[in-house]
């Protein structure tokens, strides 16, 4: 083991290692429970797709841990799950088979870019004030999940300006105001006291401090009535293996008809599949890169040698190269069992936080991923208030990539700020990256200095404003 994954070479050791793992699965291993629901909406069922969810994250982490020994767990999208169900199946009209064909070949475009190398030079036309920005921007998407996740707010909608979709799911406008709960929920109640535990433990640099902070949290609220333990009493095993057989309905249904069969029988659909399949492509890839650059130079995961090899290096001459790679296949073989696309999880912050710093991690959280297979009722226990505090906490740690940007220089802090901001309100990281891409462009035109943008970066823009564009007119 040591000698695999070079513990000792990169300052850890095994009992860090599994304790960075079991804290990735527990702030992320909500996917399991949310991606089935979201899914499921689009007709699809719930227990396949729910182990669907499962074999995507277990085999998509392993292969990050095993090939690129990075501490980085994959899981399907949150934001891509919910473009896979309302606006592909629901406002483009595609059947959820048609759907996972077009997620199958986001996939295969995926390998292809990575392959070529075109990923990396991605990654080299990013200037650093907007990399910084990606990092500390990330670090806000994180915390506010974390607010949201412990009941922390509660949000006002104007009447008479909400749209109600077929299922029930309300669509507000900009009217809605977010406010602080008055904390007389016990959920809210249990996620504060979560949130000191953990900061005190941090601040006493207590090892583990993260995971010790999940698991006392989640004792205390049984006697708060907020965690759970009807599931210890109502297990079942005949329901497990119903469950896992079920996958069958969803496994390989991409090939069929509806699905590529059907995709493109229909002339007219063509350039609406290419676009579909542009956008998928398009927030996955900048999802992944914002997550490896947000996390992986914060923490050392990589160092400027490595990103001496990802721009100067053959093949797979890094641990990023690997890592992209592995990111990479992840997604077409969460297709395959059914599942939306499957990407990097900015969670892995929170095992990275807790000393997160090879292979073993994603491992240890693959191992975890597994094992709900078997022990799916009892991971309901945990509630999310007690996981909410672990991703405020790592959201304040990510905040430091922030000061390193020029804000006394205002091209180089609109673009940033923009990044950043947008990311985190419009909850979708490849859209505060478009943000501050469209917006750093535009200011070095402005200002005579369009020379100084990288050619893939006003490539990148232009196809972010056709997508927008494309989506607007979709959406008339």
């Amino acid at each position: 083991m040591e000698r695999f994954f070079k513990l000792k070479e990169h300052g850890t050791n095994a009992r860090t290692e599994t304790l960075a793992g079991l804290t990735t699965f527990f702030t992320m291993v909500y996917i399991i429970f949310v991606n089935p629901a979201i899914l499921g909406l689009a007709g699809m069922p719930k227990e396949a797709v729910f182990v669907a969810t499962v074999i995507a994250t277990v085999v998509g982490t392993l292969v990050m841990g095993l090939f690129a020994n990075v501490p980085y767990a994959l899981a399907p999208g949150m934001g891509l799950n919910a473009f896979f169900t309302f606006t592909v199946c629901f406002a483009l009209g595609f059947k959820w088979q048609e759907a996972l064909a077009i997620v199958f070949i986001c996939g295969i475009i995926n390998i292809i870019i990575t392959v070529t190398r075109l990923r990396k030079t991605i990654i080299k036309s990013i200037p650093k004030s907007l990399q910084y920005a990606i990092g500390g921007g990330i670090g806000m998407f994180i915390a506010y999940i974390g607010v949201k996740n412990a009941g922390f707010l509660k949000f006002t909608s104007d009447p008479g300006k909400n749209t109600v979709l077929p299922d029930g799911t309300v669509i507000a406008d900009s009217s809605i105001v977010p406010a602080l709960v008055n904390f007389s929920q016990a959920a809210a109640i249990l996620a504060l006291i979560g949130l000191v535990i953990t900061v005190l433990l941090l601040v006493l640099k207590v090892r583990g401090a993260i995971l010790i902070g999940i698991i006392a949290t989640t004792i205390i609220g049984i006697p708060m009535g907020v965690t759970d333990l009807s599931p210890f009493k109502d297990f079942d095993f005949n329901q497990i293996l119903t469950s896992i057989g079920s996958v069958k309905e969803t496994a390989f249904a991409l090939f069929g008809n509806p699905g590529l069969g059907s995709l493109f029988s229909d002339g007219t659909r063509v350039f609406l599949v290419i676009i579909t399949v542009f956008a998928f492509s398009l927030s996955d890839t900048f999802d992944t890169i914002g997550t490896f650059i947000g996390t992986g130079r914060k923490s050392g995961i990589f160092d400027e040698d490595d990103e001496k090899a990802l721009e100067s290096g053959k093949g797979f001459a890094s641990r990023m190269d690997k890592a992209l790679f592995a990111d990479s296949i992840a997604t077409s073989v969460g297709a395959l069992f059914g599942t939306s696309n499957t990407t990097t999880y900015v969670e892995s912050a929170a095992g990275i936080e807790a000393g997160g710093r090879t292979g073993l991690t994603s491992v240890v959280t693959a191992i975890a991923f597994l094992l709900t297979l078997v022990i799916a009722p009892f991971i309901g226990v945990v509630p999310a208030a007690a996981t909410a505090p672990a991703l405020i906490v790592v959201g304040i740690m990510m905040m430091e990539s922030m000061g390193k940007i020029k804000w006394d220089s205002f091209v180089e802090a609109a673009p940033a700020f923009l990044t950043a901001i947008i990311m985190t309100f419009a909850y979708n990281i490849s859209y505060g990256i478009a943000a501050g891409f469209i917006f750093y462009c535009l200011v070095k035109i402005i200002t005579g200095k369009a020379k100084e943008v990288h050619p893939i970066l006003y490539g990148a823009t232009v196809l972010f404003l056709l997508n927008f564009i494309v989506m607007a007119v979709k959406n008339l």
